[in-house]
């Protein structure tokens, strides 16, 4: 089985471009995902690349910036290729079946909380909804004896 679930945030704008022959879209962006932090040190990140196909990858560069916090499901996919040098660069993507654009928006371009893009050409928005009848449930809406641990959570 290949399958893995990533969130970090974007470190730069996504790059759309297309395939020549079927004129596919294709998004390209990188994910800064931290690591566990250990006692005493600092935290890190894997700078991880994700690539999305078709209707998602036209979405993702509409809807998604540089410092935007995004979640990914996808599948792990290695590959190969010589450099201008003759060197073999050897590569390690995500190809994205489903991004999920979470938190608030962390770049100008950023419009849309919660919305999540699907593979091919199902994508939906999805509809949050409050005690109170809003449409969008922000931080301000939570219960008055609410409160947030800083404590990472062991998966």
């Amino acid at each position: 089985m290949n399958t893995c679930i990533l969130i970090g945030r974007l470190c730069a704008n996504p790059e759309l471009s297309y395939t020549p022959n079927t004129q596919t879209a294709v998004c390209r962006f990188t994910l800064a995902v931290d690591r566990p932090r250990k006692e005493g040190q600092d935290q890190g990140a894997d700078f991880i690349r994700i690539t999305t196909f078709g209707r998602q990858a036209e979405t993702c560069d509409r809807y998604l910036a540089k410092g935007r916090q995004a979640a990914v499901q996808g599948r792990i996919q290695t590959g190969s290729y010589k450099n201008r040098e003759g060197v073999t660069v050897y590569t390690t993507d995500v190809i994205a079946d489903r991004v999920e654009f979470l938190g608030g928006s962390g770049g100008e371009n950023s419009r849309s909380e919660g919305f999540s893009a699907q593979g091919g050409s199902n994508y939906q928005s999805q509809n949050f909804s409050s005690q109170n009848g809003n449409n969008q449930v922000g931080f301000d809406d939570l219960p008055a004896g609410f409160s947030t641990a800083d404590v990472d959570v062991p998966y």
